[in-house]
């Protein structure tokens, strides 16, 4: 696949959706926004989490309208979901019934912060509120990754792209990452002694002043690490907590609701 990976907005099924519409390897991937959902306040109203305080039947009908906006209504009851703890834990999908998948999404639910998945059928879904949304696919399957300061300290995206390369047999050179809407280094002060943690992890490019943190920047760089190149990558403008129209914002709303990154290859996609 030569065609550089890209991110366009579109509205499928009264949902909103940031994604590339060439279906890269047969995968659907795409970002929610925060609009076209049954959530109210402080949760409206599409809001996908289930750990933030929202009614769940609510939760559940906005999780089955991106569903069907990507076209995986129909497999809504083999969707992974995994509980988001900060850590690296990636877990990975190899069969899409039966038993193993079952255990896999028990697994998940446990405590994971990304999902490398192989089979067909099988969406998965994460979930953010400033942190970055990141998907990368390849020949063979794709992950989806959680990656807040932790995770991001931690190169989850390295991680689990590493994972997803080795699973496959695919060369990092035809990976293509794409980054969801996330907090921006404009919005993002964090203390001095993280900001210097980070700059010694990551060079002092993902520091903007004495304290202002580039997660995107380092996400790339753990990206880049995993041979996945800055022409292979594609990101969303903006940043969450100055769009919180769009988006939620833990920072910039405290409790609120959450967006999400969500994938699947549909069985017979090409």
């Amino acid at each position: 696949m030569d065609s550089a990976p890209s991110i366009d907005r579109y509205e499928s099924k009264g949902v909103t959706l940031l994604a590339d519409a060439e279906r890269p390897y047969g995968v659907t991937l795409a970002f929610t926004e925060r609009t076209g959902g049954v959530s109210r306040a402080p949760y409206a109203s599409l809001n996908i989490g289930d750990a933030c305080g929202d009614d769940q039947g609510a939760v559940a009908e906005n999780r089955l309208r991106a569903l069907d906006a990507i076209g995986a209504r129909g497999c809504a009851d083999r969707l992974v979901n995994p509980h988001q703890v900060h850590g690296d834990t990636v877990v990975t999908v190899r069969e899409g019934t039966g038993g193993e998948l079952a255990a896999v999404r028990r697994e998940a639910r446990e405590g994971a912060d990304a999902v490398v998945c192989l089979t067909e059928d099988v969406p998965v879904l994460l979930c953010y509120a400033d942190c970055v949304p990141v998907i990368v696919v390849a020949p063979g399957g794709f992950a989806v990754v959680h990656s807040g300061w932790r995770g991001t300290d931690a190169r989850i995206a390295a991680k689990a792209t590493r994972l997803l390369l080795a699973e496959t047999g695919a060369a990092a050179s035809q990976a293509r990452a794409y980054i969801g809407p996330h907090i921006g280094t404009a919005d993002y002060e964090v203390s001095i002694e993280l900001a210097r943690h980070f700059a010694e992890r990551f060079g002092p490019a993902c520091i903007s002043g004495p304290d202002h943190l580039d997660l995107e920047f380092c996400v790339r760089a753990a990206l880049a690490e995993a041979g996945v190149g800055e022409d292979q990558v594609a990101s969303c403008a903006g940043s969450t907590a100055s769009s919180t129209d769009r988006f939620y914002s833990f920072r910039a709303e405290g409790m609120c609701g959450r967006h999400g990154a969500l994938a699947f290859r549909p069985s017979g996609a090409v």
